[in-house]
């Protein structure tokens, strides 16, 4: 909230609106919590285990469906101990089981435990969240007018960056997030400042958070010359080129899909491309994709089309048939899961052996004020726009929100957890998954390897 000193200034332009909000609120981010943390201070972690081994106890896991016939009428569980060890889940254990000699015991006050949810698609670099309300205008002339407002918004920015990720990540973790792969601009204004603020800011949290990194060309690839900056974007510690519509933007279909494969193959790294174009444009830009793949086998499991859109247009057999072939390829999609006139077609997607991927895009930005950082509230959403409305289709549909894991399988067997999976979870207090999604159960502890990031336990008795 901005104090009196700044009502009291005259109405100001947007540029000076922005730059009026960024300097209050400079002056008021404190550093993040899990770097600056205080026992006992509000908001903050008051137990913490470093690389030491502690037993869980008292947690709810799920063991199997109940069903009527075919179908699942319910969500079988049961109490449980969990071990973990240098970040990673040891062993499941009874109940009642003892502790190892010098083991720390908490207790999970019979909370259900579920993997912790991954963010796959967001904008850490980019983001007035935590700092005074900014405005939102009208947007003129689409993307284009909105990157000509980042050409001046960007610089002003810069100053504050590290504190807005840093608060923006606290809010990722109290939903359960313990892992985002950070969509950050690379662009001619800014060059690879965002790769390297954003890196370090990541880098000083990475007990608690763990990231990748796309340099996203979001002015442009080929058409801004970008091809050098965006190869000192993965020296300086990107992990996947990213890119942009290709056609309505980038101003050539091949000549920008080939520049981004090549600097990926080049440099091993992976691909996450913006493809929001629609119609024959936007299929034109995944087949090249997927025959680059096809091509470089190293490739395989790398490459991620975020949004494509222009898979909404397709018929259910040509959506069958690329869906086919992106499974084939190990090509992922990371979905926002728009709704409207249409919708994505992540149930293909799914039904074809695609890994579908979430995430909640711009949280509070010059883009959209509207995303909330929960990633269980995507999955919701899935369930309702897909129609995954019994116990079995909504506790499926929290891989929408971890990325993959499910307490159990399609088979009804118990997935997670197991020996050897990393420690990144969170306690609910809900009975099942189905009901943590549809009720968007309040997350009270929440776990990255082992440390515990957000929420509090009480020592067991």
């Amino acid at each position: 909230m901005m104090d009196k000193t700044s009502n009291a200034m005259p109405p100001l332009s947007r540029r000076g609106i922005l730059a009026a909000a960024l300097a209050v609120g400079a002056a008021g981010v404190a550093a993040p919590a899990f770097a600056a943390a205080k026992k006992g201070a509000p908001g903050t972690v008051p137990f913490t285990v470093r690389g030491a081994s502690f037993l869980l106890r008292n947690v709810l896991l799920e063991t199997g469906y109940l069903r009527e016939g075919s179908e699942v009428v319910g969500t079988e569980t049961a109490k449980a101990a969990v071990l973990v060890q240098d970040g990673k889940i040891a062993a499941i254990l009874p109940a009642d089981a003892p502790a190892p000699a010098g083991t720390t015991v908490r207790d999970g006050a019979g909370m259900l435990l579920l993997p912790s949810f991954r963010d796959m698609h967001i904008h850490l670099d980019k983001t007035f969240y935590g700092g005074p309300w900014v405005p939102p205008r009208k947007r003129t002339d689409g993307i284009r007018g909105q990157i000509r407002l980042e050409q001046t918004l960007l610089p002003q920015l810069l100053p504050t960056l590290e504190e807005r990720t840093g608060k923006l990540v606290d809010l990722l973790q109290s939903n359960g997030t313990t892992f985002a792969r950070s969509q950050c601009n690379v662009d001619p204004v800014i060059g690879t400042r965002h790769v390297e603020l954003l890196k370090h800011a990541l880098d000083q949290r990475a007990d608690g958070f763990g990231h990748e990194i796309v340099a996203f060309p979001q002015h442009g690839f080929v058409s801004a010359n970008l091809i050098p900056t965006m190869r000192a974007a993965m020296a300086a510690g990107a992990t996947h080129v990213g890119g942009i519509d290709p056609t309505t933007l980038d101003g050539g279909m091949e000549k920008s899909v080939d520049a981004m494969m090549q600097v990926a193959l080049d440099m091993n790294k992976g691909v996450d491309i913006h493809l929001h174009e629609p119609g024959a444009s936007g299929i034109a830009a995944i087949r090249r994709i997927a025959d680059t793949v096809e091509r470089e086998p190293s490739l395989r499991g790398k490459v991620t089309i975020s949004h494509g859109f222009s898979m909404m247009a397709l018929s259910a057999p040509e959506m069958e048939e690329l869906a086919a072939r992106l499974a084939a390829q190990q090509i992922s999609v990371a979905s926002t899961l728009p709704f409207g006139g249409h919708v994505m077609p992540i149930p293909i997607l799914l039904d074809k052996g695609v890994r579908v991927y979430t995430g909640t895009d711009s949280v509070e930005d010059h883009w959209s004020v509207f995303g909330s950082g929960d990633v269980l509230e995507k999955a919701k959403l899935a369930c309702q726009l897909y129609g995954w409305s019994d116990e079995y289709g909504i506790s499926q549909s929290l891989k929408i929100a971890t990325g993959g894991p499910t307490p159990l399988d399609a088979a009804g067997e118990r997935a997670w957890p197991r020996a050897g999976d990393a420690a990144d979870m969170v306690l609910v207090s809900a009975s099942c998954s189905a009901e943590a999604v549809a009720r968007l159960s309040p997350r009270k502890a929440v776990f990255h390897a082992g440390n515990l990031v957000a929420g509090a336990l009480d020592a067991a008795a």
